[in-house]
């Protein structure tokens, strides 16, 4: 199954992560984040990854997001 997920979106804000999550969530399309910030010094990233089968429907869907 792990070899199955694909990143497909960073961001160092967890908050947009999780409008991106939400966003996904709304389109059917299961999603996994991954914080691999500092939990002291806010550096690093958060990570979103969905199945391989999503991937090109999930990118879509983030570009339209982020442009709106």
């Amino acid at each position: 199954m792990a070899s199955d997920l694909v990143n497909i979106f960073s961001t160092d804000k967890v908050y947009f992560a999780e409008l991106i999550r939400q966003m996904l969530a709304d389109h059917h399309i299961h999603c996994f984040i991954i914080n691999k910030q500092d939990s002291a010094y806010k550096f690093g990233d958060i990570e979103i990854f969905v199945h391989r089968d999503h991937v090109i429907r999930a990118k879509m869907l983030i570009r339209d997001f982020e442009a709106h």
